[in-house]
């Protein structure tokens, strides 16, 4: 875990608001100079604290279905989620504890579509059962932890 000090963090929240927001007006924020703040920025990058990615919103995409699976395996669980995630229309896989080995979140064109991919995700090797949330309403969504 990297120790952050105080004006990493506001930089960091800074760009949690806005991505693109420039470094001269970061600089303002947090009482650097630009330079400083590009610096900053660069070594967080490097150091894998964050990075800055445009967040997509599936839907807008043609992607109206998401669901989140609930996965059990009989294998080696790595194994199983580096298979998962070399499918396309899963964005998100973890290893977890509790009732399930495994959960991937999948974004589909449509119910057909979910059950193309519910398909591929069961003829993974080592996967025994699956459980499948499909999601009505988006209630929050959060990029904005880790610095407080």
């Amino acid at each position: 875990m990297a120790d952050l000090d105080d004006v990493s963090k506001a930089i960091i929240e800074q760009l949690q608001e806005d991505g693109r927001r420039p470094y001269a007006t970061i600089g303002r924020a947090v009482g650097l100079s630009e330079a400083a703040v590009r610096q900053r920025v660069q070594r967080l990058l490097d150091a894998g604290v964050m990075q800055i990615v445009a967040v997509t919103d599936p839907m807008q995409l043609g992607f109206p279905r998401q669901a989140m699976v609930g996965i059990r395996t009989s294998g080696d669980l790595e194994t199983a989620s580096d298979r998962l995630a070399e499918i396309p229309e899963v964005d998100y896989v973890v290893i977890t504890a509790g009732s399930f080995d495994l959960l991937a979140e999948v974004v589909a064109r449509g119910d057909d579509h979910l059950m193309e991919i519910l398909k591929k995700i069961r003829a993974v090797d080592g996967i025994t059962s699956t459980e499948t949330f499909v999601y009505l309403k988006l209630r929050k969504q959060t990029y904005s932890w880790g610095t407080v």
